[in-house]
């Protein structure tokens, strides 16, 4: 009896082989998770991120093809990073940006503003100057949260930014067709941006989702990146939104 040899780029853990993935906000958490996977899927990766000397570590952890440090709210720097990149990219995913919680009568018109259209402003950035070098079938991931499905006192504008992102991801999809846009709406990750908003309270809220989320421990970057790189392996997948907070926008 013999064994047939399966073609490396055939092999599902290197079905990114000679793609590339750009990380819009890849030095830590989730981005960098997800580039660390993507690697291991085949793909070279592009880092971006605004701590040069943090991204500079990431892009060795991970072997990143190369890096770029820049604020991705910069409207020119964002544009002036797609300009310089080679054709085709394949994948881009935006992981930049974080929620902002505040009682809503403390904020003054500018902060309103800046909440409610911040990430869709640079998700419309992304897409509007990377969409001249993706590949027919590339992809843009963006995240959002599951926050919007539920309004409490403590989110505050949260629930709002959040609810307007899965329309605009679907309206986006279709404009952009045959590029695919997905959101990954996601709930507390254990991450960086995670321990510098609680501080103290991190432990905490460790110990307090483990007991009540379904799935009985807390959500990692990991976990996150693996749904990541799904949905840009899987070309039947767009306009779209996919919750991933381990069951946590049900609990009471």
């Amino acid at each position: 009896m013999c064994s047939a040899t399966i073609p490396a780029t055939n092999r599902p853990e290197l079905d990114l082989a000679g793609q590339t993935v750009v990380l819009i906000g890849g030095s830590a958490g989730i981005g960098l998770e997800t580039a660390r996977r993507a690697r291991a899927h085949g793909a070279d990766v592009i880092l971006t991120g605004r701590n040069p000397d943090r991204l500079t570590e990431a892009a060795r952890d991970v072997g990143a093809q190369r890096t770029a440090a820049f604020d991705a709210t910069d409207d020119d720097a964002l544009k002036s990073f797609f300009e310089t990149l080679s054709a085709p990219v394949d994948h881009v995913m935006v992981t930049a940006g974080g929620p902002h919680y505040a009682p809503l009568l403390q904020m003054d018109s500018r902060e309103v503003r800046e909440v409610l259209s911040g990430h869709v402003t640079l998700y419309l950035a992304v897409a509007r100057y990377s969409s001249g070098k993706m590949a027919r079938r590339g992809s843009l991931t963006f995240m959002g949260g599951t926050g919007g499905r539920r309004v409490t006192k403590d989110l505050g504008i949260v629930s709002a930014a959040t609810a307007a992102l899965p329309p605009f991801t679907a309206a986006l999809a279709l404009e952009l067709a045959p590029i695919r846009v997905n959101l990954i709406a996601a709930g507390f990750v254990d991450t960086p941006l995670s321990a510098a908003l609680l501080g103290d309270g991190l432990d905490q809220r460790r110990a307090e989702l483990r007991a009540k989320l379904p799935i009985g421990r807390v959500v990692g970057p990991a976990d996150v990146a693996a749904l990541a790189v799904h949905i840009m392996t899987n070309t039947a997948l767009t306009g779209a939104t996919y919750d991933i907070d381990g069951g946590q926008q049900f609990l009471h």
